[in-house]
């Protein structure tokens, strides 16, 4: 492990074997707590902080008025003030274990939902404010019951209306989480395992056509049919996440980071990074160093 990559804070939850979660509800003038990563979910409530900075993995955005975010499976995340100048932001913290509910209850058809958020939680989802002003009274009633069996029913209420919202974003890429791949293609997960193993090498479109017995015509519109993305975008996206791992990871100049991660024009890569992280690669490790030294 690099030097890095040590210095991000892995938290130890408050989280004890016999609590099903744990909450804090808290007003406060600034966001203080380092970038930091746990292996328990979180969901995480900000309101009145318009202008601060959220940053889940390789995301980083700047936030509204109000703000709801699951992270969980250890991806690294934290809120910075920015641009925020608000004195009095309220933020509701609430974690509860990998473990709560197990593979057999989280296996049932009416948990399905439920089951699908959490595996996605490893990148870290935003919900919308539509999203949050849906669940935000069940929120505010789960900080006042003092019922512990109670509160466990809100939060599988919360937990369940977020899961069947429809406007939610997925934030980190699947490189930088190490997520491995998911789809009902079997054509589309040989093709993605192979850009996955063999990003760092120049991948070709009519090798990745071979692979399924396809032409590279026919290929590049089923691939962009099954998910929703060109051959060339989805190859750039992995390239791009696995660069902004190094970044965080090693110590490694950017170039060369840029060369080792398959791209093969310092140029081009700090344009690319810079359109699809609204940040050049330099500020985002200066953010990560930034915010792991604010304590």
């Amino acid at each position: 492990m690099s030097t890095l990559q040590k210095e991000i804070i892995t938290e130890i939850t408050p989280l004890s074997d016999k609590d099903c979660f744990y909450f804090v509800d808290r007003y406060k003038e600034q966001f203080t707590y380092p970038i930091h990563r746990h292996e328990d979910y979180e969901l995480n409530f900000v309101a009145d902080a318009p202008h601060a900075s959220r940053v889940v993995g390789d995301s980083v955005s700047e936030i509204g008025s109000l703000d709801l975010v699951l992270v969980g499976h250890g991806i690294e995340h934290c809120w910075e003030q920015y641009k925020c100048t608000s004195t009095k932001i309220h933020e509701i913290t609430l974690q509860f274990s990998k473990n709560l509910f197990g593979d057999t209850f989280l296996g049932k058809n009416q948990m399905a939902p439920i089951k699908d958020m959490l595996e996605k939680s490893r990148h870290g989802i935003a919900f919308s404010q539509e999203s949050i002003l849906k669940i935000y009274h069940l929120l505010d009633k789960l900080t006042k019951t003092p019922d512990n069996f109670f509160r466990m029913l809100l939060l599988m209420r919360i937990l369940y209306e977020l899961a069947t919202s429809p406007d939610s974003k997925i934030l980190s890429s699947s490189s930088f989480a190490k997520a491995p791949a998911h789809t009902d293609s079997r054509r589309i997960l040989k093709v993605k395992e192979y850009i996955d193993k063999n990003y760092q090498d120049d991948i070709r479109l009519s090798v990745l056509a071979d692979m399924v017995g396809m032409t590279a015509t026919s290929f590049s519109r089923f691939f962009k049919l099954r998910t929703g993305r060109h051959v060339s975008e989805y190859i750039t996206d992995v390239r791009l996440g696995h660069a902004t791992r190094a970044l965080v990871d090693s110590t490694n100049s950017i170039a060369e980071i840029c060369y080792s991660c398959g791209f093969n024009n310092i140029s081009y890569f700090n344009r690319i990074f810079k359109k699809r992280k609204d940040c050049s690669p330099k500020e985002f490790r200066e953010l990560y160093k930034r915010n792991r030294l604010l304590v």
